[in-house]
């Protein structure tokens, strides 16, 4: 858990690196982050079950990626790194949208997060890194808000902060969604 992340003000613009879990601790401090939102050709998304062994959201829900550009890397790069890293493939990449989301989590760790959001197609199978992901599958939005309503607790704290959000900026950019 040495790894550093991105300090940054309301406007993105980076004031220093923090380790990782500090950064997340006492309330948290506002970092970068991306997160990637993979579709395929039906328009569902690919979700990711997070590892067993994660210090925080183990084995809950998120989407397909979630990490923290290093200090000096562009969002853009982190998230390739991250999507190969995790899920094991790469591919065609866009900025959506970005903005600040803070959300507490189960072991008094908070999120505070100036987030970038990338969406991607790919209609191929992940190959998961077991130490990243434990799961994957491809879901309706129907299905993720069904299954948000019938129990929210299987999804991390952070994916049920932007989720709805980001899926209403993928419809105002035309993005095929299978409702």
């Amino acid at each position: 858990m040495d790894q550093k992340v991105v300090l940054v003000d309301e406007n993105d613009n980076e004031i220093g690196v923090e380790d990782k879990l500090a950064a997340h601790q006492n309330g948290g401090k506002l970092h970068r982050a991306i997160s990637v939102f993979i579709f395929n050709d039906k328009g569902e998304l690919m979700m990711q079950q997070r590892a067993l062994t994660k210090y925080h959201g183990a084995g809950l829900w998120s989407s397909t990626t979630c990490s923290h550009p290093f200090p000096g890397e562009k969002p853009m790069d982190a998230a390739h790194r991250r999507l190969k890293e995790e899920m094991g493939f790469d591919c065609d990449l866009k900025e959506l949208c970005s903005f600040i989301y803070k959300a507490s989590m189960e072991n008094g760790l908070t999120e505070h997060e100036y987030d970038h959001y990338f969406v991607g197609v790919y209609n191929g199978d992940p190959h998961i890194n077991k130490e990243e992901a434990n799961d994957w599958k491809w879901m309706s939005i129907r299905e993720i808000n069904d299954q948000i309503k019938k129990d929210s607790k299987q999804f991390t704290a952070f994916f049920l902060s932007f989720y709805g959000r980001v899926i209403d900026e993928a419809r105002k950019a035309g993005i095929k969604l299978s409702e």
